[in-house]
């Protein structure tokens, strides 16, 4: 990692109590991103922030920097309030229930802001919850009921825990919308609504709302549900980063599992993510890439949740180097020393290559994204172009790089038979 993407902002210049400068300390943070620069000025003021900024760019720290401080403020003067009120009416001033709403599209994103939190609020007495669906449902439920300050999590599991009256939103004092236009991809947009109209006012809260991408319907739900939010955007004139280093290939369907291989044993690459489109695709490859001598794994939008961590787990900690995903990992996934991303499906939105290539280049650090333009799929490079604005090179195939190919044995398969565990039919006799 380098620091050519900080600021000369320092952290301790800015109005943040000496409890969270010894979390950043301790954290190695001293300069600010530009995100988080131009955003902790006003969102420690109180002013309502949208902000858009590329993937890996700081958006967490902002808009948890500026949560901590809003709560620790609202204590302050909870405390002031209390010394010079009457006993009976201190008492009805200590709220119930969350003092915060952390909305994130995916529990991967959960996990890793609630991760982000524990660390940058080490030192501050602060209750977190993490919430989100597919496990844990008891143990998250019974989190709850601990009086928590900050909820972190999906929305669906959080509506669920509200209707049995698990909380109150009557006294959320900050929201945080993380990743919105994810949001409207996978159709929270409802679910959000639901909870916000069941909040304070806009004009009572804090209300910060981070998304890679500001389009209208993202600006439309900040004006409607936001108090007069500024709208800041970071490089809005490279959607990719520039520390990327963008390529392409123009295989054949048969020459793109050699390709691939090839590619790989020339790059060696540390930690990769290899896009594909589709569950079968991710098995098939996991299966020769293991064959052939890489340890992988496949990642897909029906893999449990205990084992999506524990395979995400294994990446981080370099037990698997490969790991080949849908894009239902395309969102969320903050891992560290992603150095190359492989789209070995192009994907069909053209905001999902954008996703997908900005796992790599994190925090300052370079990478390498490689297309394949197959004949499946190669209708979708135009667009992507278009929409990137910038053409994106490709490079010939020489021989070198189409690797011989292990074949791995084959998965055992189910035999189905319509009378499978039943009793065979018998025909009638007719007399």
């Amino acid at each position: 990692m380098n620091n050519t993407h900080l600021t000369q902002t320092r952290f301790s210049n800015l109005e943040l109590s000496d409890s969270i400068l010894r979390s950043l300390k301790d954290a190695g943070f001293e300069h600010c991103t530009p995100i988080q620069k131009n955003a902790l000025p006003l969102s420690l003021r109180g002013k309502d922030v949208a902000g858009q900024a590329q993937t890996g760019t700081g958006k967490t720290a902002a808009f948890l920097l500026a949560t901590f401080q809003y709560l620790i403020n609202d204590v302050d003067d909870c405390i002031d309030a209390e010394e010079s009120a009457p006993k009976a009416v201190v008492q009805s001033n200590k709220n119930k229930g969350p003092k915060a709403i952390i909305l994130a599209p995916t529990r991967e994103l959960a996990i890793q802001i609630h991760k982000d939190a524990l660390q940058l609020g080490k030192h501050l007495n602060l209750k977190l919850a993490l919430i989100y669906g597919g496990t844990d449902y008891q143990k998250q439920l019974d989190s709850l009921k601990a009086d928590v300050d900050i909820i972190i999590g999906t929305p669906g599991r959080i509506i669920d825990f509200y209707r049995q009256n698990a909380f109150t939103l009557d006294n959320v004092k900050v929201t945080v919308m993380d990743e919105a236009d994810r949001m409207f991809d996978l159709g929270f947009i409802k679910d959000i609504r639901y909870l916000l109209r069941r909040m304070p006012p806009p004009d009572q809260r804090l209300n910060m709302l981070f998304s890679a991408t500001l389009s209208y319907k993202v600006t439309e739900l900040a004006y409607e549900h936001m108090n007069n939010p500024v709208l800041i955007r970071i490089e809005t004139e490279d959607v990719t980063s520039k520390a990327i280093q963008q390529s392409a290939y123009c295989p054949a369907n048969e020459q793109k599992i050699p390709l691939l291989v090839g590619i790989l044993n020339q790059h060696k690459p540390q930690r990769s993510i290899i896009f594909v489109n589709t569950k079968r695709c991710a098995e098939r490859l996991d299966d020769i890439l293991n064959a052939n001598g890489y340890k992988t794994a496949a990642l897909s939008g029906d893999v449990p949740q205990d084992k999506r961590q524990r395979l995400l787990s294994d990446f981080q900690e370099n037990k698997i180097t490969l790991l080949i995903a849908t894009d239902v990992a395309a969102r969320g996934l903050h891992i560290a020393d992603v150095s190359h991303v492989f789209n070995y499906d192009l994907p069909q939105d053209v905001e999902d290559y954008v996703h997908r290539i900005g796992r790599t280049a994190r925090f300052g650090a370079s990478g390498v994204a490689i297309s394949f333009i197959c004949e499946q799929y190669a209708y979708s490079m135009p667009d992507i172009e278009d929409y990137i604005e910038q053409k994106i090179p490709v490079l010939p195939i020489t021989a070198d790089l189409l690797a011989e190919i292990v074949k791995p044995e084959r998965r055992p398969e189910k035999i189905k038979t319509e009378y499978q565990g039943k009793r065979p039919h018998q025909p009638r006799k007719i007399s």
